[in-house]
C-alpha cells in the first residue's frame, strides 16, 4: 500500500483495496475465506481493518504467483487459525513440486538430446524388420505401467496423435515401438510440464517428420522461465509472510 500505516490505524474496505487494484468485494470475500483475520465492526456494523489485515492481504497476494490461488489461500487460513506447522507444510510441498517440476525439465532435456541424431541407420541385414521389433517393444499394458499412468490415457494420446502403434496381426493388440516409446515419453514429461495435449501434438509430429528436435527448444525455453519465475514467487511469497507472522507476534 502507498501508506504508512501506524499501528492501532482503522481502514475501511476500500482503503485495504485500493494500493492492490482489487475492488472492496473482493476484500471482504478474502476475510470471509480466512485469508484475512476477522475485521473489527463499528457500533453500525462496518468493517474496520487495521496494518495487520493489509501485512495479510499483501502475503497473500505476494504468496499466490508462487502456490496459486488454491494453495495460497490455504496457508493464509491455516495461519490465522494458529496452525502455522500446517502452513510451513503446505509450503514444503509447494516446493517439493516446484523441485519436481524442475527435475521433469531436466529429464525432458536429457531426452532430447538422447535422441540426437535423429536420423535413423540405412537397413542393412542386421537391421531388417526384425530389428525394429526387438526388447524396446512394449503392448499397451507395461508402457502405461512404466509411464505410471493408465492404458485408457495412451488410447487418448494415440487419438491426439501423439504416437502411432501398430497393430499385432495375430493379436490386434497395440505394439509401440522404440519411436512410439520415445514418443509416450516425451508427451509424459510434456504433460507434466503442464503442455496441453493439443500443444504437445504438432511438436511431437514436427520431430517425426522434420527429423529434428529443434521445434521443442521454445517450449523448453518457456517452461524453463516459468519453472525459474514461479522459484522466484516463492522467495517473494516467504518474504512476506514471513513479515506477516512478526507482525502478528
Amino acid at each position: 500500500m502507498g501508506r504508512n500505516l501506524q499501528n492501532g490505524e482503522r481502514l475501511r474496505p476500500v482503503d485495504l483495496a485500493r494500493g492492490h487494484g482489487l475492488s472492496t468485494q473482493a476484500v471482504r470475500n478474502y476475510e470471509e475465506a480466512g485469508i484475512l483475520p476477522a475485521a473489527d465492526r463499528t457500533p453500525t456494523g462496518y468493517r474496520t481493518y487495521t496494518s495487520l489485515h493489509a501485512r495479510a492481504l499483501r502475503a497473500f497476494l505476494a504468496l499466490v504467483p508462487g502456490h496459486g490461488h488454491q494453495t495460497a489461500t490455504s496457508i493464509m487460513r491455516a495461519v490465522n487459525q494458529g496452525e502455522v506447522d500446517e502452513a510451513f507444510r503446505l509450503i514444503d510441498d509447494s516446493h517439493a513440486q516446484l523441485l519436481d517440476d524442475r527435475r521433469t525439465l531436466q529429464a525432458v532435456e536429457s531426452a532430447l538430446r538422447d535422441l540426437e541424431p535423429p536420423a535413423a541407420p540405412e537397413p542393412d541385414a542386421a537391421s531388417g524388420p526384425d530389428a525394429s521389433s526387438g526388447p524396446v517393444d512394449r503392448f499397451i499394458g507395461p508402457l502405461a505401467e512404466e509411464l505410471g499412468i493408465r492404458p485408457a490415457t495412451l488410447r487418448k494420446w494415440e487419438r491426439a496423435g501423439l504416437m502411432r502403434p501398430r497393430r499385432d496381426p495375430l493379436t490386434g493388440y497395440r505394439v509401440y515401438d522404440e519411436s512410439d516409446v520415445r514418443d509416450a515419453r516425451l508427451s509424459h514429461q510434456l504433460r507434466r510440464g503442464g503442455y496441453l495435449l493439443e500443444q504437445i501434438a504438432p511438436l511431437i509430429a514436427q520431430v517425426r517428420s522434420a527429423g529434428g528436435l529443434e521445434p521443442l527448444e521454445a517450449a523448453l525455453t518457456d517452461w524453463r522461465g516459468r519453472v525459474s519465475a514461479r522459484g522466484r514467487a516463492m522467495l517473494t511469497g516467504a518474504a512476506e509472510l514471513e513479515a506477516y507472522l512478526r507482525e502478528r507476534g
